[in-house]
């Protein structure tokens, strides 16, 4: 590994520049596969290398697909024979440890008890993948649960893959819950990852890796297998580089699954819109954009200043800003729903295991083992949140479940984003990624994160209870774009507008970068 002064972006493949892997696009990798200057192969080699570069200092990767040089082989001889699957044809991607595959790789979420578990076939994210031409690369570590077990654990740890580390700073916050998801594509382990949300765990991990995280709308990607909190707010989206990355990808994995009825919400039909036809530098002209201030912080904190920055930067870019002020910024949400939902839904789940290695059957199972099997670290992390949940005595068939969620639908609607939205006429809210989760996650809303700066030299160190790193010089931080129900395309093409405004991501490095290039593979 080399640290970031040393770094280069623009190497050589066989003679030919070629961007570095840390920099380098789907467009950039289709168009050299394409033209034979590298095979699919060499990329899986590439990729690998990087990952043993620092995985042992970052712990991004929790394991690698040992079938992934086999399935790369096959679709270079496809592509040989002039059969092409599309721009994810041969590309490598890794996948957060709670989406399930039905080959030689666990799915954990980070969790001793599912290690050897086994499913009947694919989740459907992983299905869509292949059927893509995308090489599943591996797992991607994360926050254990998708940080849905205790109250005192940190961002990234999980006791099947360690503790993940952020790519800007040592010993850093990576956030979570797609922790590792995030750390791998800052880096270029993969061309980039899938993460999960149920509120923040892929826009807060993406703004912690200076990338682009899509959220999408509750529905349009499957959760069909993949390990759940909550079936009203789990949703499954890209964590790249760039908007253009994060959008093939989306439009790659979105769509209709039987096996999941909220995507029945799909509109039209099913009809998954054109996310890379909505790209358009240009797109920021006309468009309205709501600003809550009645819910914004009122410090003068580097985030803010920024955030006001951007500001400028869109009314500069043709946009007309508008107040777009929440009716109740404060509206009580209720625990409630994720508590009565993670029961329910985790038990689905392992009913639909073909090996169950430790019988887990429910959440009483899983606290069970949790706390009796040393790995696992407890009590010194705890079980609260599953304490918590246990101690409802109820799940979501239960009509106090419902009350909870109608509290939700309220703060998050009428009184909250999709509210300010609608009386605003609006095309989108723009927050600090720090403060949007919640506000989108409560109703299933959807979110795009964008690079927004970096806390400067100079700034104080500050780290959490276990010793990790929240804030300091060169850490970055992110603008969200909410948006109403399926409005990605909307939000895409504003993103990417501010985007190319700004390329806010290359202005900072990573404080570590592999140097494994894939000119150092495929010239041989």
């Amino acid at each position: 590994m080399i640290y970031a002064a040393d770094s280069h972006s623009y190497l050589k493949v066989k003679g030919k520049p070629f961007p570095s892997l840390i920099d380098v696009t789907i467009d950039d990798l289709s168009a050299g596969l394409e033209s034979g200057l590298f095979t699919s192969v060499d990329l899986v080699n590439a990729y690998v290398a990087r990952i043993m570069e620092v995985n042992d200092t970052l712990h991004a990767v929790a394991e690698l697909n040992p079938d992934a040089l086999a399935i790369a082989a096959e679709l270079d001889t496809m592509r040989s024979k002039g059969q092409n699957l599309g721009p994810l044809h041969g590309v490598p991607i890794l996948i957060k440890n709670n989406i399930a595959t039905n080959d030689k790789m666990n799915n954990t979420a980070g969790s001793w008890s599912l290690v050897g578990a086994k499913v009947g076939e694919d989740s459907m994210m992983a299905k869509k993948l292949r059927q893509a031409g995308a090489i599943i690369l591996g797992k991607s570590n994360l926050s254990q649960w998708a940080n849905y077990r205790s109250s005192n654990s940190s961002n990234g740890w999980s006791a099947y893959g360690g503790q993940v580390y952020g790519a800007y700073y040592p010993s850093m916050d990576p956030s979570g819950s797609s922790s590792g998801s995030g750390v791998a594509s800052a880096l270029g382990l993969a061309l980039a990852s899938l993460g999960t949300e149920t509120s923040g765990s892929i826009v807060s991990p993406s703004q912690k890796g200076n990338l682009v995280g899509i959220k999408p709308t509750v529905g349009l990607t499957s959760r069909h297998l993949v390990i759940p909190i909550s079936e009203h707010q789990d949703t499954v989206g890209p964590m790249a580089r760039t908007v253009k990355d994060a959008a093939y990808i989306l439009e790659a994995i979105a769509g209709y699954d039987p096996k999941d009825n909220y995507t029945k919400a799909i509109p039209h039909c099913g009809k998954i819109p054109d996310y890379i036809g909505a790209l358009d530098v240009n797109g920021l002209q006309g468009a309205r954009i709501g600003i809550p201030y009645n819910i914004l912080p009122t410090s003068n904190s580097t985030e803010m200043v920024a955030y006001y920055n951007a500001i400028n930067v869109m009314k500069g870019a043709g946009a007309t800003i508008v107040a777009a002020n929440f009716l109740n910024g404060s509206a009580s949400t209720s625990s409630v729903v994720l508590d009565a939902d993670f029961v329910s839904n985790l038990a689905s789940y392992f009913a639909e295991l073909t090996f169950n290695p430790n019988n887990m059957q429910g959440l009483a199972d899983m606290r069970k083992f949790t706390q009796t099997f040393a790995l696992e670290e407890y009590p010194d992390r705890d079980t609260a949140i599953w304490d918590e949940a246990l101690a409802l005595g109820y799940n979501n068939s239960d009509s106090r479940f419902w009350e909870g969620l109608q509290q939700n639908y309220y703060a998050g609607g009428e009184a909250g984003l999709l509210g300010a939205i609608e009386r605003n006429k609006v095309d989108t809210i723009i927050l600090p990624t720090s403060i949007s989760a919640n506000r989108a996650a409560i109703v299933g809303a959807p979110i795009v994160t964008v690079p927004l700066g970096f806390y400067p030299n100079g700034t104080s160190v500050a780290t959490t209870s276990r010793g990790l790193v929240t804030t300091a010089p060169n850490v970055p931080f992110g603008l969200s774009f909410l948006g109403g129900k399926f409005t990605e395309a909307t939000l895409i093409k504003l993103a990417y507008a501010f985007e190319q405004k700004t390329m806010v991501r290359n202005k900072v490095q990573p404080y570590l970068v592999p140097t494994t290039e894939l000119g150092d593979i495929a010239e041989f």
